[in-house]
C-alpha cells in the first residue's frame, strides 16, 4: 500500500493556510495543500519534513510538525498521513514542483470546483480547529 503526505501548513499568526495551484493531474488547476509520497521504509514524520523542505523551503528549524489524522483508500491502495504545523517566525517558501500561495482561512475549502481531495481540506481544516489551542497555544 502506498503512502502519501498531505501537510497543513500555518503562518504565524494562524490566519493563513499554505497553499499550492497544481501543475498537473490530479487535480490540476485546483488548489491543495503541499506533501508527497512516503518513501519505502522511511517513517510518516521524516516524511513529512523531507517534503516539506523539497516542496517549500521551510526546514524543521521553522517548524514542528503534529500528526492529526490518516486517510486509508482500501480500493485505491494507499493512504494518506494528514501532518500540521505552524510557522515560529516568518519564512519566505519557494519551489517549483507547484505555485505556492498563503490563502486567507474564510474560503469554502469544501468547493471541490476550486479545491482538491473531494472536500478533504475543509474537513481537515475544521479538524484543526477543534484542537488548535491545545496544539499550538498551551505551551507559550
Amino acid at each position: 500500500m502506498q503512502g502519501y503526505n498531505v501537510l497543513m501548513i500555518y503562518n504565524k499568526d494562524m490566519n493563513q493556510l499554505l497553499m499550492c495551484k497544481r501543475l498537473k493531474n490530479p487535480y490540476k488547476g485546483l488548489s491543495n495543500l503541499v506533501g508527497g509520497k512516503i518513501e519505502i521504509g522511511e517513517a510518516g514524520i521524516d516524511s513529512a519534513y523531507r517534503e516539506l523542505y523539497e516542496e517549500t523551503c521551510i526546514s524543521q528549524e521553522d517548524i514542528n510538525l503534529h500528526h492529526l489524522m490518516d486517510f486509508k483508500y482500501y480500493q485505491q491502495n494507499c493512504y494518506v498521513e494528514v501532518y500540521v504545523g505552524r510557522l515560529k517566525r516568518d519564512v519566505r517558501v519557494s519551489g517549483d514542483e507547484n505555485v505556492l500561495y498563503w490563502s486567507e482561512l474564510n474560503k469554502d475549502f469544501f468547493d471541490m470546483s476550486l479545491y482538491a481531495g473531494e472536500g478533504n481540506i475543509g474537513h481537515m481544516i475544521e479538524q484543526v480547529n477543534m484542537v488548535r489551542d491545545s496544539l499550538f497555544f498551551e505551551h507559550q
